[in-house]
């Protein structure tokens, strides 16, 4: 059995905890008769290897991983915004069931990590909304291509979490609404005018301290549209008319980061 489980970005501008979408980048993993847990990728020789594997944890919640052998390979970066620990999730799940709903998977899920959002694109990918352990599959795909930068630096998305107000202010509230609903028109629709316009937030961006996000709004590169922090950060996905223009010039701008011109997914975890 192999299965695979991709990247995301959740967040999405002003889709705060609601609104993610599957990138194309997978980790993946191979069960087969034995013992024992192998990471190679990403997270080797950091990652468990051993029945405290997150995504062991995920496949034990429907099957017997006694007498499996589980070898990951991964290819999102760690602690990144880009839900490393939802695909792990996804991964362990899928290779359990891999006719399951995935809104009976996102149940499951939701028990050992709380992110709805990066959980849900992960498993159904395309972009989606997702609340109330439900799953809205609203679009393939999005009008602009994605253009993952990810600083050197990590970020605990608890600790990013914890440094959001408890309130925000009627007019920041009414900013992020209005985006919102432009965001959810703009996939819907495949707009990219709509979705540039939809881009911006009050509601989270602001209290992440990320100044990456930031620089880049106030000088996009050339081909660029918009930028958005992915999830918790400190990954920054630039949205592109032409990826690899923009690509070009923001690993000339940041030689220390990684760049990384990604597509949406239309398909999420598989086996």
């Amino acid at each position: 059995m192999i299965a695979r489980a991709p990247a995301t970005s959740a967040n999405l501008g002003p889709g705060f905890d609601c609104a993610g979408v599957a990138l194309d980048l997978w980790n993946e993993v191979e069960v087969s008769e034995g013992e024992g847990v192998a990471v190679e990728g990403e997270g080797a020789g950091e990652l468990p290897e051993d029945a405290t594997n997150l995504a062991v944890r995920a496949y034990a919640l429907l099957a017997d991983p006694a007498g499996k052998r589980f070898r990951f390979v991964n290819r999102i970066p760690l602690e990144s915004g880009l839900g490393s620990s939802a695909a792990a999730i996804a991964l362990g799940l899928r290779a359990a069931a891999p006719e399951a709903p995935d809104e009976e998977l996102l149940a499951l899920g939701l028990t050992l990590e709380p992110h709805a959002d990066n959980l849900a694109a992960a498993l159904a990918g395309g972009v989606t909304l997702a609340w109330d352990g439900r799953i809205a599959r609203v679009a393939d795909t999005l009008p602009l291509e994605p253009v993952a930068v990810i600083p050197p630096a990590r970020v605990s998305t608890d600790a990013a979490r914890d440094a959001l107000p408890a309130e925000i202010s009627h007019g920041d509230a009414a900013f992020s609404l209005a985006r919102a609903a432009l965001l959810g028109a703009a996939a819907v629709a495949g707009d990219a005018d709509l979705f540039a316009a939809a881009l911006d937030d009050r509601v989270h961006e602001p209290y992440r301290g990320s100044a990456l996000v930031r620089e880049l709004r106030e000088s996009l590169p050339a081909g660029a549209r918009g930028a958005t922090l992915s999830g918790s950060g400190p990954a920054v996905v630039v949205w592109a008319e032409d990826a690899s223009t923009c690509s070009a010039a923001l690993a000339a701008r940041y030689p220390d980061h990684r760049v990384l011109p990604l597509a949406v997914s239309p398909r999420g975890a598989h086996a």
